[in-house]
């Protein structure tokens, strides 16, 4: 009988255990990026609360890969979306500043050449696009050499990212953690 239920444990525990990355995926909102999976909550979000959140980046993604915060915030709108929560509840806001800037920036900025892809450059758009305000640090951004033209479309230039996160406060963002 032993034998019997530690079986019938490690089968129950490959299953739960094979769901993992499996339950992941992108949308509904930002196909592509931001995987999220669905999940039974106990902890409700208010009706009609607006979800106010800011994300704070200053580390470069790697050469041809994502940022992992830009992924957040797609994954941050699309578990919500997921879960119920209408488009219009939700207010994001990434502030980017230090090397991070660059992965705002055209190819040619990024020093990723004219000729190769920009990896961020679609995620970006599908957060501009979805509403998302991605807020660039005018000190790094000028430490660094890049310039407004050299944003990508709808990247807005702050005065610095403490300027940008003192406004978003005020306004009812909550940092997020992460």
């Amino acid at each position: 009988m032993a034998r019997l239920a530690a079986v019938l444990f490690a089968a129950l525990a490959a299953s739960v255990a094979s769901a993992g990355e499996g339950a992941f995926s992108t949308g509904p909102a930002i196909d592509g990026f931001g995987p999220a999976a669905s999940v039974e909550t106990d902890f409700a979000i208010p009706e009609g609360m607006p979800l106010r959140l800011s994300f704070d980046v200053s580390t470069r993604s790697k050469p041809g890969k994502t940022n992992s915060t830009l992924v957040a915030a797609a994954r941050f709108i699309n578990m919500h979306a997921r879960a119920g929560v209408a488009d219009d509840r939700m207010q994001l806001a990434v502030v980017v500043h230090g090397k991070a800037v660059f992965d705002v920036a055209s190819a040619g900025a990024a020093g990723e050449g004219k000729t190769t892809a920009h990896a961020n450059e679609p995620l970006v758009t599908a957060l501009i696009e979805q509403g998302v305000r991605i807020i660039v640090c005018g000190q790094s951004a000028a430490y660094y050499d890049v310039t407004n033209e050299a944003l990508l479309p709808g990247v807005e230039m702050a005065l610095s990212a403490m300027t940008a996160h003192a406004v978003l406060q005020q306004q009812g963002y909550a940092l997020n953690p992460f």
